[in-house]
């Protein structure tokens, strides 16, 4: 078939109902969450919220796993944009802090999309050669942190990065006191906040 304008056209606009289809499914999946809970986002739910039928929901992601699955990686692209932008914003102070305030508070303002990209059984790969874009987006807002502070900074991001998943996820399941929360994160900065390293006693130490 010989592509003409009119062709072009029409196939750039079924393209772009596609994507906004796409958006809108995922943008209620995360508001129906946010409300409601992941129990209640299901396929006929979506259906009936947005009035596409189940064959078209099916048709876009595959399966209920697959809208999951698609919440879950805007997520992580949501969630590297708010580290980079704290990480390029400052101009006086830590940017280690920025980051981490930056994480916690989009732990906090959004908890359902967090636990859709942590909590929920979803095959998402991390860490490997399938791990998505927007994953590897996310994890490099935090390796930035440390690729001139240390000699292993994967190593160290994987540590800041499990530090701080704990604190937002007990603090989102209530297992932590929020009361006692700038302590932990100030505490957490004394850890991985340094500036260079010392020798002291044969071993290596990190100091502000």
């Amino acid at each position: 078939m010989v592509e003409t304008p009119v062709t072009n056209r029409i196939a750039e606009r079924k393209l772009r109902d596609k994507q906004s289809r796409r958006a809108q499914i995922i943008s209620v999946a995360r508001r129906i969450a946010e409300l409601e809970g992941w129990p209640s986002v299901t396929v006929r739910r979506l259906s009936d919220e947005i009035s596409y039928s189940q064959p078209v929901l099916y048709a876009h992601f595959g399966s209920r796993e697959g809208i999951l699955t698609a919440v879950a990686t805007e997520g992580f692209q949501e969630l590297g944009l708010a580290m980079e932008k704290a990480r390029k914003r400052l101009k006086r102070g830590s940017t280690v802090q920025s980051v981490a305030d930056a994480y916690l508070e989009f732990a906090a303002s959004s908890p359902a999309l967090y636990e859709a990209m942590f909590s929920l059984n979803l095959s998402v790969p991390f860490g490997d050669a399938a791990t998505p874009s927007e994953l590897r987006f996310a994890f490099s807002q935090i390796l930035e942190l440390f690729q001139e502070r240390s000699s292993k900074p994967e190593v160290l991001s994987e540590l800041f990065w499990a530090s701080l998943h704990g604190i937002a996820e007990l603090t989102r399941t209530k297992r932590l006191p929020p009361s006692r929360q700038k302590e932990r994160v100030r505490a957490l900065m004394e850890l991985f906040n340094f500036q260079k390293r010392k020798q002291h006693r044969g071993q290596t130490l990190f100091a502000d």
